[in-house]
């Protein structure tokens, strides 16, 4: 049985990076007729005891350690909880006076790991695109200087667009932007961003 944040990965999977159902079940190892399940339902199926076992010290701070989570989905990845930390924010903030086993394990259960093997995506054409900046050393008039690089590579023909700036800001980010659609002669429906807070 598939755990709430199996399901919102296999939502996210689809209707945000596109990936077709087939392209899910090899990347997970679900069923494609439990990924359709997925993709279908609007209220999410949860395992039932017979008769639930007593959490009580965990039950205390369930919304708290969800919240945390969820907001965590927004920050930078070196900025989010470890469950050390959230266990320490629980003992610290609200008294909590369980175990951190405890916590570490709750956390465990909430995360999902994203699939450690890469698979080539498919979109149907002029539906997606993909961005984010690099950095590389170059040698300009002699002297070695650290430059960013804007890439937005489209998802259907994997045709890409490269240019390099001095700096992140945003005025890089839109020029880019700019000069992008003009050298594809077109703008893509859907652009996914990597934790970019310049967008």
């Amino acid at each position: 049985m598939l755990q709430m944040a199996n399901y919102e990965f296999i939502r996210k999977q689809h209707f945000v990076l596109g990936k077709s159902i087939r392209q899910i079940s090899r990347e997970t190892g679900y069923s494609r007729q439990v990924i359709r399940k997925a993709l279908t339902t609007t209220e999410i199926p949860m395992y039932k005891l017979s008769k639930l076992k007593p959490k009580p010290v965990i039950e205390s701070v369930q919304s708290i350690i969800l919240e945390w989570l969820r907001q965590d989905e927004q920050a930078p990845p070196k900025q989010r909880h470890t469950a050390k930390r959230i266990f320490q924010r629980l003992v610290d903030e609200y008294g909590f006076t369980g175990g951190e086993s405890t916590i570490r394990r709750y956390v465990r259960q909430l995360r999902v790991s994203p699939p450690k093997a890469y698979v080539p995506l498919e979109f149907p054409p002029g539906k997606f695109a993909q961005f984010d900046w690099g950095e590389v050393d170059i040698l300009l008039f002699g002297k070695q200087v650290t430059v960013q690089v804007f890439c937005l590579r489209c998802t259907y023909s994997r045709k890409i667009f490269v240019q390099t700036f001095f700096h992140q800001k945003q005025e890089a980010l839109l020029q880019g932007h700019v000069n992008a659609f003009e050298f594809l002669g077109a703008v893509p429906h859907t652009i996914v961003y990597d934790n970019l807070k310049t967008a």
